[in-house]
């Protein structure tokens, strides 16, 4: 009876063994998937605040809440399953799928360096909020353009997460997305959320007695508007970055192996030429060329977008409303 128990537990010993080296190798993947999607969540984070500006301090943290809480719903109740069923029924269609998401990255991407070397130029966007409107209005506005915008942003997140984990079981596949999704959301929105209130702590730090604490507090104050100008150029880059990546290893995976080939012998060469730093080196080699690349592809896609795609879509939701 005794033996018998003892081999009972040493059995449950064993399965427990294999279950927390299954998490610990989940998690490692999620860490490695994450890390790829680090471009997108740049970006994220440089883009959120615009939606709390002009409105009530007291209601900045609560709409960041409710734009997070849409982003936990995009991913885990909508777009994990989504990939999931892809995974299992169509594998064959997640690099074309992250070819578009990458695609869509670029063309943002492209956007942002056009605005950027021509602020202002072009017709103005009109705005979402029409005049009248209350505040819980706007608010409710804004809560759900930020929500469709992540939908797109997490979808790619998302792509790129199951691009990493394919050859993996189906339940580890599952558990990497729910992973990323959920550190993702709370790493970009805790990110907004520090970001947002900076300037408030600045105030409050610039209004103590403390000498020390007064500089602090002007400092935030003065130096925000830099660090959100230099967060949206980093988060710029780093979406061309990504999205041209996306397309040149889509297009290996596809048989086209030049482009990928060119980039890993351009990096390889140049860091040869300073082996100290040859790995730094070799990555923004890399990085650069993806970028570049990205910028070609967005210039390329923008026309099809503005000219095919953007009227299909009106006149799709026009027939729906």
């Amino acid at each position: 009876m005794s033996s018998g128990l003892i081999a009972l537990l040493d059995d449950i010993s064993a399965l427990v063994k294999v279950a927390a080296a299954s998490l610990d190798d989940a998690g490692a993947q999620a860490a490695k998937a994450g890390g790829k999607a680090a471009g997108i969540v740049i970006d994220d984070a440089a883009v959120t605040p615009r939606y709390v500006v002009g409105l009530a301090a007291d209601r900045e943290l609560p709409i960041i809440r409710k734009i997070a809480a849409g982003s936990l719903k995009n991913k885990l109740l909508f777009l994990l399953p989504g990939a999931l069923f892809l995974s299992f029924f169509a594998p064959w269609s997640i690099t074309p799928l992250l070819m578009a998401g990458g695609a869509f990255l670029c063309l943002e991407g492209y956007h942002k360096v056009m605005d950027f070397l021509k602020p202002g130029d072009g017709v103005a966007k009109k705005s979402a909020e029409p005049t009248g409107q209350d505040a819980a209005e706007i608010e409710d506005v804004r809560v759900a353009s930020a929500i469709r915008t992540d939908f797109i942003l997490s979808a790619e997140i998302m792509a790129i997460t199951l691009d990493s984990v394919a050859a993996a079981p189906i339940w580890m596949q599952g558990g990497v997305l729910a992973i990323v999704g959920i550190f993702m959301t709370f790493l970009v929105y805790g990110a907004v959320a520090v970001i947002v209130k900076a300037d408030d702590l600045g105030v409050a730090l610039a209004q103590t007695a403390n000498r020390a604490g007064r500089a602090l507090g002007r400092g935030i104050v003065t130096g925000m508007p830099f660090f959100l100008k230099a967060l949206t150029i980093v988060g710029m880059v780093a979406m061309l970055w990504v999205g041209g990546g996306i397309m040149i290893h889509g297009l290996h995976v596809l048989g086209a192996h030049a482009p990928e080939e060119m980039v890993r012998h351009a990096a390889t060469t140049l860091s040869a030429s300073v082996p100290a730093i040859g790995g730094l080196v070799s990555w923004l080699v890399a990085a650069g060329i993806a970028a570049v690349l990205g910028v070609v592809i967005g210039a390329l896609v923008d026309p099809l977008a503005r000219n095919v795609i953007a009227p299909i879509v009106k006149r799709v939701m026009r027939g729906r409303s």
